[in-house]
């Protein structure tokens, strides 16, 4: 039991018991104090005095005898990444997983404890979280100060009361908020969901809180978003609700995101990545950045990756059909705009439907179909009903485009194939998102006229009209993002396959390389 001695004067009278003693043994906190004086350890005057909060008066005799601390907690061997550390305090890197103090859920195991193992000092601090002056969720990463004597802690303690100390997060969140903004909302504890915080108007008990941000960084879609986060205030969970209400919830957090993002992330994606604050004993300005652990950047990038759209195009007789076969052998889902707009001519076919009433059952089938041979010379001869046939059966094949990409890559499927002829004719190289590869099937005229006649039996007139009908070979070509050749034999569009799956995971590694450089160079 520590004996502890005060006189009241004339200077310090008027005063609360409890400030009174701390002004008198600066070296212990304010709380341990009023827990002596709580317990009635504390005389006055030889009477007891159990309220830290009773008037000091002029001439009172204070006597408080302070039980020795009990620290219960066993220091524990584990790894701290260490950024800083001198006799008052250090800075460490808390790694995602790792409790700070003791609590009921988890009496062990933590940061604190491992804290302890590697300054023992610690042990002569009152309580479970001795040192700890601010806390990080557990699954939050990142930038952690701890004091490591008393004077220190009260000093620290004092400078995040009064928002001197400057933290700023990494938060990967859902959506593309504004470049710059800002939430004030009061945060209080959840009405029926115990372990949760919520906006909480300040007359029912919330606590004002202050986060600001500014967007770092999205992906190509706008569906995540990389945010520097600077709080204000230290409300427990202020940055992940505050987001959540806005509608910008953290990738991976399993209290505020909805399943979609949750599920996004192995743990919420907030990283404490500045600290700056005084050191308590030289008043020298601390500043220390911490890039994030690479689960983020790893969710960033998957949150990026999307399944690639290929549109496989090229002139008459160039071969992409057997091109998109070829890579239908090897897994690849494929789709063919020929072949919507056969369902669309077949009938009950919307086309077909369509063209019976516009032309009059002139380019009709007696089964209700399109007679192909009929529509194209009824288009050869007019104009407007060409223009009009393209408008309409263009957009419905487009539609059929979308929906089976969108299909693909509901279920998964890395990559998926348009066969699509008219891809630059009708003007969609602008009109999908995300914007597809297209890939050019190249072959000379001379060889693809032929090839035409001597498969379809159509004669040269009819062959180099289908062909005036697209772009020259040689604009087509130049507008793909890639070409294949096939002038040779049929066989070698095997191995051109081949090259061509191999060229796009060489895109795919490149593309996501160059997205880690600028990740790396945003948190440096």
């Amino acid at each position: 039991m520590k004996r502890i001695e005060l006189l009241i004067t004339p200077e310090n009278a008027g005063q609360r018991l409890d400030r009174a003693l701390r002004d008198a043994v600066p070296d212990l906190s304010r709380a341990a104090l009023q827990k002596a004086v709580l317990a009635g350890h504390c005389q006055v005057d030889g009477l007891p005095v159990t309220r830290p909060d009773t008037k000091t008066r002029p001439g009172q005799h204070v006597v408080l005898h302070l039980p020795h601390a009990e620290n219960t907690l066993a220091a524990e061997e584990g790894h701290l990444e260490l950024l800083w550390q001198d006799a008052s305090l250090v800075v460490c890197n808390k790694p995602a997983g790792l409790t700070v103090h003791p609590c009921p859920s988890c009496p062990e195991h933590t940061l604190v404890q491992r804290l302890l193992g590697r300054f023992p000092q610690l042990a002569r601090l009152d309580g479970l979280r001795p040192g700890i002056v601010h806390r990080l969720d557990k699954d939050t990463s990142g930038l952690l100060l701890a004091a490591l004597d008393e004077a220190a802690r009260l000093a620290l303690s004092a400078a995040f009361a009064r928002r001197e100390v400057r933290k700023e997060y990494l938060a990967l969140v859902s959506g593309l908020p504004p470049e710059q903004g800002e939430c004030r909302e009061a945060l209080g504890r959840h009405p029926t969901a115990k372990v949760k915080m919520a906006v909480l108007p300040e007359a029912h008990g919330g606590k004002f809180a202050h986060t600001a941000w500014r967007r770092l960084w999205h992906t190509p879609d706008k569906k995540v978003s990389l945010l520097a986060v600077r709080i204000h205030t230290g409300r427990t969970h202020q940055i992940r609700v505050h987001l959540a209400h806005l509608g910008h919830p953290l990738l991976g957090d399993r209290l505020y995101a909805p399943a979609a993002v949750r599920d996004l992330a192995p743990r919420q994606m907030l990283h404490a990545w500045r600290l700056a604050f005084s050191h308590p004993d030289s008043g020298e300005e601390m500043r220390f950045v911490c890039p994030p652990p690479e689960d983020m950047p790893r969710a960033a990038l998957a949150a990026c990756r999307r399944m690639r759209r290929i549109v496989i195009t090229g002139n008459p007789g160039s071969g992409k059909s057997a091109f998109t076969g070829q890579l239908a052998a090897r897994g690849l889902p494929t789709v063919s705009a020929d072949a919507l707009v056969a369902n669309l001519y077949a009938p009950g076919g919307e086309a077909a439907a369509w063209l019976e009433q516009r032309c009059g059952g002139k380019v009709s089938a007696k089964d209700g179909s399109v007679d192909k041979a009929a529509l194209l010379a009824a288009m050869r001869a007019d104009p407007l009903l060409r223009h009009e046939v393209e408008e309409t059966v263009h957009a419905l094949v487009r539609i059929g485009i979308e929906n089976f990409w969108h299909a693909q890559e509901a279920g998964g499927a890395p990559l998926a194939v348009a066969e699509v002829p008219l891809y630059f004719e009708c003007g969609w190289q602008n009109m999908f998102s995300p914007k597809p590869l297209s890939v050019g099937v190249h072959c000379p005229l001379s060889r693809r006229l032929r090839r035409i006649m001597d498969s379809r039996g159509w004669s040269e007139e009819k062959a180099a009209a289908l062909e005036a009908w697209q772009w020259p070979e040689a604009r087509k070509e130049a507008a793909c993002d890639l070409l294949v050749d096939n002038s040779g034999a049929p066989e070698a569009l095997e191995d051109a396959a081949h090259a061509l799956l191999a060229r796009l995971e060489r895109i795919r590694h490149d593309e996501e390389a160059a997205q880690w450089r600028r990740l790396e160079e945003l948190w440096r």
